[in-house]
Order: C-alpha cells, then structure tokens, then sequence
C-alpha cells in the first residue's frame, strides 16, 4: 500500500495541508481524492509545493457546481429522469488545472478522464506543456450510461459512465498514448449503500478482480499491443509515482503476475475476494484471465 497524502486539510478545499510532513511520513503523491481543489489559488500553491518535493499532484476534475446529478447528462438522464452531470463539469476543470500547472511548470496528473471533450483539451495542451498526464478507467472503455437506464446502482459511479461518443474517444486516447495510465479506480462498498435509490447509494465500482481482464479487451480489438497496455498498467503508473516496481529489471520488487490471455471465464461478484461485491460486470463473460501473483516474491494467488 503506497499512501497518497491529501492536498487540503480534511479534503475541506479551504487549507493546505502539510505537504513537507506527509513527504517525510512517506507519501507519494498529494490528491483531494474524489474532490477537486476549488480554489484556483490554493491548488496553484499545492503544484508549487509539491514541485519542490517531487511529488505528483493527482487532480480529480469536476466543477462541483455543475455535478449536482447522477448519470450523464444525455441519453440517460433524459430516459431515466435523473439529474445529469455534463461533460463540461470535467472538461473546466481539465483546461484549468492544465494551465494553472503549465503557469508554474509543475507536473499534474489527471484522474479518471471520462470525455472526449477532456481527452481533446489533454492533446491540445500537451503540444506546448509536456507535463501533463492522465489516466481512465475499464468503465469508461467498458461501458455507456446506457447501464444506467435500468438503475442498477452498481453503475454509479463519479464521474459518471458516459456516451458511446465518449467511450470511442476514451479508446482512441488510449491507442494514440494522451492516455497513459490505466487504473481501476477501485470503490468497494458494502450492500447497504448500494441496496437503495439510485439517488442516494455510494459511487463507485469495485474493480480490482476485473480491471486486467477488462483491459485485456482493448488488446482483442487492436486498441493496444500486450506491451502497451502492460504498460499502461505497470510501469507508466510507477513512472507516475517515482517507485521502482512495474518492471522485471533485476533488483526491482518481484511484482508479477501469470496470465492467460485468452481463457474465457464469467465474472461472478459472489467470487470477489474483496468484500466489495458491487460490480456492474456481473454475469459478464470476459477473456484473459490471471492465475498467478507475486508481491514482493511472495506468492499472494495461484491458479496454476
């Protein structure tokens, strides 16, 4: 477990927090989680700080002043009759952050980039500020906000699942490398916060036990080379956070795993070591499958 420290006291957006201390107590990078840091100053000192320390500011993009809703503003909200999130509650806070990180030269890092309007924004900036990086998520290569249309709450997650238009671009950021990480953005939560109105049960996906297979599908559909999305799931991320795991090199953590790429096998959420069985890929047949992890040489799954 890596701790991520938080860039304001109490996630409040009103204070700094002690960005020195946390570094010394062994955090490797500083985020608000799933809140954005509203105060443009406050986060322009945060990428200062940060700056000076080397550690990554991970930005969770989202106007809160526009994302009062659910689902998508769009095809789901409208069918549904749930208050939707636009696209632009993201894509605002993208611009930004970007030029707020290019005003003071210091790395950022986007989280969960659901849009083709943010992947646009990342491409623009990225031809004169080379500092900025991404990441997204299976769900949003996976699934549309058409999952919503039955409120299964297990399809509830921030920022919400989005347009098919979307998800085509999510895919095509990820082939043409705006994207460079993909992480799970793993949410577990227990049945009682899912178990309710749509309105009012938690956000979020447990996705640990279904990220690799999910991701694999991009490699099936000539997304992404094998080597490309190992990447995206490996070594980008630990570029990102300055560790030396994510690679085979000698002396690195013996951190691997041993897959097959093409068996065939059912999700099934009553299987989940997680406790978090909340999963929107239920019942769903996906191909790869892994059947062997190390962590730091000690064998923790075997399938074999």
């Amino acid at each position: 477990v890596l701790p991520c420290g938080a860039i304001t006291k109490g996630l409040k957006g009103e204070e700094l927090s002690e960005i020195g201390e946390m570094f010394e107590a062994g955090i490797v990078a500083i985020s608000d989680d799933g809140k954005s840091v509203r105060r443009a100053g406050l986060l322009r000192k945060a990428l200062e700080y940060a700056k000076t320390f080397k550690l990554p500011v991970i930005s969770h993009c989202e106007d809160d002043t526009l994302s009062g809703g659910y689902v998508h503003e769009g095809l789901a909200s409208l069918l549904s009759g749930l208050e939707g999130v636009p696209a632009i509650a993201e894509e605002i806070i993208v611009g930004r952050d970007i030029v707020i990180a290019r005003y003071v030269d210091a790395p950022i890092h986007l989280t969960h980039i659901s849009t083709a309007g943010s992947i646009e924004i990342i491409e623009r900036a990225r031809k004169a500020f080379r500092k900025v990086t991404c990441d997204t998520c299976p769900h949003y290569f996976t699934l549309t906000d058409e999952a919503t249309l039955t409120y299964d709450t297990n399809a509830k997650v921030n920022p919400p699942l989005r347009s098919q238009d979307d998800l085509e671009a999510i895919k095509e950021g990820l082939r043409r490398g705006t994207i460079d990480i993909i992480a799970t953005d793993h949410a577990p939560h227990e049945v009682t916060s899912k178990d309710v109105e749509f309105d009012i049960a938690s956000s979020g996906i447990s996705g640990f036990e279904t990220a690799f297979a999910l991701a694999l599908n991009l490699v099936h559909e000539g997304v992404l080379d094998m080597k490309g999305l190992l990447a995206k799931m490996t070594a980008n991320p630990a570029k990102l956070l300055g560790i030396t795991s994510g690679t085979l090199a000698e002396g690195a953590p013996a951190d691997l795993i041993v897959f097959d790429p093409n068996r065939e096998w059912t999700i099934n959420r009553n299987a989940f070591i997680s406790k978090g069985k909340n999963t929107p890929f239920h019942a769903m047949t996906v191909k790869g499958k892994n059947l062997f992890t190390m962590v730091d040489g000690k064998i923790v799954h075997d399938e074999l």
